[in-house]
């Protein structure tokens, strides 16, 4: 996140709940960039932020790649569904045991432009099955895509990066509710939809 200061990137994170640190958690948020992923493993670092994964990323990139293969998070093949799945209640199972945090994308991939792409529901509500006494915290993330609107070089200057925690919510096994509710927060809060 420093190394981005250096272009004139700010980071604006902003919750003004509660959230509580002796219990799990399921962090629903919208996906831009890679850029996502370091301001929420900081600013929730006293939650244990755990993340789904694409495998590619476990290797190839310094310090992440390490992190996501050796500090609980999982890494699933978006080829293999069923696999997918299966490690994605692997970590709800996790998280409900030893009260850690869950970070889930569930457009499956990040948006290029900003714009929200529809949620996937299978991992989600995985997560809800498995965990279910977690709280479910959506986030709005707000152009971190800017950064890379160019691919990796050049990076973009002077970007905004915001994230906004929604007010946190019940599990109430009503899984396709919970995703509607998750689902309708997250875009509330994302400025290029509105």
């Amino acid at each position: 996140m420093r190394s981005t200061n250096i272009l004139g990137t700010t980071y604006r994170f902003t919750n003004p709940h509660n959230i509580p640190t002796d219990r799990p958690l399921i962090v629903v948020t919208n996906h831009q960039s890679m850029y996502d992923i370091p301001p929420i493993i900081w600013y929730m670092r006293k939650h244990h932020p755990k993340f789904v994964s694409k495998k590619e990323l476990g290797k190839g990139i310094p310090s992440v790649s390490y992190n996501l293969r050796h500090g609980g998070s999982v890494l699933i093949d978006r080829k293999d569904a069923k696999g997918s799945i299966m490690e994605i209640g692997k970590l709800g199972t996790y998280i409900e045991k030893y009260s850690r945090t869950a970070v889930i994308f569930p457009e499956g991939t990040r948006s290029r432009d900003g714009h929200p792409r529809p949620f996937k529901p299978m991992g989600l509500k995985m997560l809800m099955k498995k965990a279910p006494s977690a709280l479910i915290v959506p986030i709005s993330i707000n152009n971190s895509w800017k950064l890379v609107q160019y691919g990796k070089f050049p990076m973009g200057l002077g970007t905004k990066v915001s994230f906004d925690v929604h007010e946190p919510f019940e599990n109430d096994g009503d899984f396709d509710g919970l995703l509607a509710k998750a689902e309708a927060a997250v875009v509330s809060g994302i400025n290029s939809f509105k």
